[in-house]
């Protein structure tokens, strides 16, 4: 269902290392001139060297992106906040309670848990900045 733009969005999850960052890229590349987007996650994490490479193969460079939680965040006033993991769920459902925030649910299976061989790996990671893709393009568009 398509809706209007917000004037500004975050993304979050549980580390602000692999979906939160994707999305809020994403959500950039197609709509950064009309919206403000950032991502979180309740912690941190560590930079994902395959996040890189996957949004390279769609033209978004996010190799220099350096995770940060809810409270390394310099600005908190958003009208939308997409969870992408239970954790954050939660941690979003605590915000709207004491600010003026939509919230929106999108579960996004955790690529990082997948194993086999690298290609298995990889294409785990794009099959969650393709869904990341189709869900933005759907919801904003």
């Amino acid at each position: 269902m398509t809706r209007a733009l917000p004037s500004a969005i975050l993304f979050a999850c549980t580390l602000n290392a692999i979906r939160s960052p994707m999305a809020a890229a994403i959500m950039h590349h197609y709509h950064g001139h009309k919206v403000y987007v950032a991502s979180a996650g309740i912690a941190a994490g560590d930079p994902d060297p395959f996040v890189g490479l996957i949004m390279d193969e769609i033209g978004i460079d996010l190799k220099k992106h350096r995770p940060h939680s809810f409270e390394d965040l310099e600005d908190s006033a958003f009208d939308l906040l997409i969870t992408l993991s239970p954790e954050a769920q939660k941690r979003a459902e605590d915000m709207a309670r004491t600010m003026a925030i939509d919230v929106e649910s999108w579960p996004i299976a955790d690529p990082s848990h997948v194993t086999g061989s690298r290609e298995q790996i990889l294409d785990s990671y794009r099959a969650v900045r393709d869904d990341l893709v189709k869900r933005v393009k759907a919801r904003f568009e």
